[in-house]
């Protein structure tokens, strides 16, 4: 199979979809791959480090037109999509449930999308989200610390505080991966943590590992208008897996939170779990609605792409070799969780979280199989 690397063209992002490494894996299992000019710079790998492994390099229209498995981090852009075909297979993270403009061209596009973030085990966990959600996760912890310093547009606070002055109140919305890595660095930071899910076997998880160090409380409104009032920092990391986030803090709720108190959505990829959020970018990261600085960065791991790519394909690779070893249609029929992240498959949407996110109708996958 001859697989495609482009490079990344979304504004600050420098993960690349494969390493040298998996490269030469790859090759000597008898694959070709094509790697875009300059992919892995942003991680400091060359062309020269691609080609070592086996790589050939090549322009991005080059990558796109000769590739039968395009192999990318970051959902395709516009121009990307327009160099797809039908039959090509695109893997990648797609985060289509916002995205009415992206579902609409990949449908038209005839390419067979495989989501990351869908991608499902028999144990229910969704492995390819995993590592991403660890590093987003511990990221909004040092960029909500960031933001409120007063040259950044925050309350000032220290997010410890020191002997006598009291540390940050960080209330962080959902326990699941994203909100537990969050949790741990908040903790080492010296931060007041708070919690909150409606799973109450997950806040018994956390209670029995942390004990009185944290509070875990029930997620209902009543609750979160309480611990808004009081929040320094609010930390949104809930997730339905494909589909649309819940808007657990809503416009009115920013005027029960004090000025200069950050908030950062880690689920913006996902529409946000903020009502008052927009997609922002490493360039400019944050804007004000009433008085609290919002972090909405759409690609928050790109900040740290060594960690991102190192970890990412790590998750990723097994299936990429899935994929070229067996081609589609054999690989989503020996992987279940292979088969649960096609959203995208002969010009229909495959994938039911997106449906009804977008209220469009859709065709299981196992219909063309």
């Amino acid at each position: 199979m001859i697989i495609g690397v482009p490079k990344e063209i979304k504004n600050q992002e420098y993960r690349v979809g494969l390493t040298p490494n998996q490269t030469q894996s790859l090759v000597m299992q008898g694959h070709q791959v094509n790697v875009e000019s300059k992919a892995g710079v942003g991680i400091g790998v060359s062309d020269e480090d691609y080609q070592a492994s086996g790589a050939k390099i090549m322009s991005a229209s080059e990558v796109f037109k000769h590739a039968d498995l395009v192999v990318k981090v970051k959902e395709p852009q516009a121009n990307e999509i327009a160099m797809l075909r039908p039959g090509q297979i695109l893997f990648t993270y797609l985060h289509l449930a916002p995205d009415v403009d992206q579902t609409n061209l990949l449908i038209t596009s005839g390419v067979t999308a495989i989501a990351y973030e869908t991608v499902k085990n028999s144990q229910g966990t969704l492995p390819l989200l995993a590592p991403m959600s660890e590093v987003a996760g511990r990221l909004s912890i040092q960029a909500g610390a960031h933001h409120l310093e007063k040259i950044q547009g925050g309350s000032g606070c220290l997010l410890s505080g020191i002997p006598g002055v009291k540390a940050t109140q960080v209330l962080i919305l959902g326990a699941g991966i994203v909100g537990t890595n969050a949790l741990q660095i908040a903790m080492g930071m010296g931060a007041s943590v708070t919690i909150v899910d409606k799973n109450i076997h997950r806040l018994r998880e956390l209670d029995q590992l942390y004990g009185n160090r944290i509070q875990t409380l029930f997620a209902d409104d009543g609750t979160l208008s309480k611990l808004y009032k009081e929040a320094d920092l609010v930390i949104g990391a809930v997730l339905i897996p494909g589909g649309s986030a819940p808007k657990l803090l809503r416009h009115e709720h920013l005027k029960l939170m004090r000025k200069g108190s950050v908030i950062v959505d880690v689920a913006i990829d996902q529409g946000g779990c903020f009502e008052t959020s927009h997609a922002t970018c490493h360039d400019a990261p944050t804007y004000e609605v009433d008085g609290i600085v919002h972090y909405c960065v759409a690609n928050m791991p790109g900040a740290v792409p060594i960690t991102s790519t190192y970890g990412l394909t790590n998750a990723t690779f097994p299936y990429i070799e899935m994929l070229a070893n067996n081609g589609f249609q054999k690989a989503v029929q020996v992987s279940a969780a292979l088969r649960e992240g096609v959203s995208v498959y002969e010009h229909y949407l495959t994938c039911s979280a997106v449906s009804n996110s977008q209220k469009r109708p859709y065709k299981e996958i196992g219909t063309f199989l």
